[in-house]
């Protein structure tokens, strides 16, 4: 079974009585943009999925936006989400790949994002799930317009057994020296997924 990543970023967090773009008191809109790894378009249901249900993605389909024409700038991680995030082609701002833990790269600080951008706007901006656009304190989510981060800073298959089985990956992915993964709250890690060859 194949898990997806999901970067999860709540660009609004208003009063509850806003609900699915009806403009009550003169408000802007909520926006919530779900961001899914290896996701194809016929994966929901709203979109034609068979065999399977996703209920709470097609209630937001049918009770927000539905955007039915749209292409990643990259089919890897980290440049599709600096191209999402920031409205760049990702080569142009040092994206062509996915980061690794050993990377000392990340998303630079002069690339505007679409949380900067909410954020004048007065708009209470969140991200959560995989960041993956750097993973040292400059590089993360609280110093590129958002308020609030929950997420790891890479991928959950980026160490050296399966997230999921607990299988040694190390010698067949060469992972052996990758560190232990982090859940990071705000710039902190809070916890840690223990490398088992430790």
């Amino acid at each position: 079974m194949k898990y997806s990543s999901i970067l999860l970023v709540l660009i609004a967090l208003l009063p509850s009585n806003l609900c699915f773009g009806q403009n009550q008191n003169n408000r802007p809109p909520n926006v919530v943009l779900v961001f899914i790894d290896d996701e194809g378009y016929g994966d929901v249901g709203a979109y034609g999925a068979t065999g399977f249900e996703t209920p709470n993605i097609d209630h937001l389909s049918a009770k927000g936006t539905r955007f039915t024409n749209y292409y990643a700038a990259q089919p890897v991680c980290s440049a599709s989400r600096a191209g999402l995030l920031t409205g760049c082609y990702p080569n142009r701002i040092g994206f062509s790949g996915a980061l690794f833990p050993k990377h000392d790269i990340g998303l630079n600080k002069d690339e505007l994002t679409i949380a900067e951008m909410f954020k004048k706007q007065d708009y209470k901006t969140a991200c959560f799930g995989k960041w993956h656009l750097g993973w040292q304190k400059e590089f993360l989510p609280l110093q590129h317009g958002f308020d609030e981060f929950v997420g790891l800073p890479y991928s959950n298959d980026m160490w050296p057994q399966d997230n999921v089985t607990g299988e040694n990956l190390s010698d067949k992915m060469n992972r052996a020296n990758f560190p232990d993964l982090p859940l990071i709250e705000g710039n902190k890690a809070t916890s840690y997924i223990k490398n088992l060859q430790d």
